[in-house]
């Protein structure tokens, strides 16, 4: 079975790859320095220096694994190549929820790179997947928990 593909950006491939980076480089040697002076304090069997150390150890070595499996398999879009006269994944677009008339400004992006906070929706996401391929005028409707939604697409652009 083949791996699923992460689509990024290429702002979000940066992001990973410095992460990656800082990870193996530096926290991987700050660690191997907590845990030798852990060591030296005798015995392990009750020092909490060393436990401490030893979990940081596994999660910094498991975010490494992650990383690389998702740099693995990345797809970046090339965001000036994004064509604007329909929404996908690389596109800044402004939509109106057609309930309460709000404007909401989005980026378009793949799973591994969403965040709601910082107005990046994934393009498997409920609306994400309702959005990819509308036009500027377009309604689009998303089934939520609570019922119906419509959004009115007002904006395609570059990120």
């Amino acid at each position: 079975m083949e791996a699923k593909k992460n689509i990024l950006t290429y702002e979000g491939l940066r992001k990973y790859e410095d992460e990656l980076h800082e990870l193996k480089v530096v926290k991987r040697k700050e660690v191997a320095q907590k845990i030798k002076e852990a060591r030296e304090q005798g015995d392990l069997s009750e020092n909490a220096e060393y436990d401490a150390a030893k979990d940081e150890q596994r999660d910094i070595e498991a975010r490494i694994e992650e990383l690389e499996k998702i740099l693995k398999n990345a797809e970046v879009v090339v965001e000036e190549e994004v064509d604007l006269d329909k929404i996908s994944v690389g596109c800044q677009i402004k939509i109106v929820d057609l309930e309460d008339n709000s404007e909401l400004t989005y980026k378009i992006v793949g799973s591994t790179e969403a965040n709601s906070l910082k107005g990046k929706i994934s393009n498997e996401s409920p609306l994400g997947k309702a959005l990819l391929g509308s036009k500027v005028g377009d309604v689009v409707t998303v089934e939520a928990p609570m019922g119906e939604l419509q959004y009115k697409v007002l904006e395609i652009q570059r990120a």
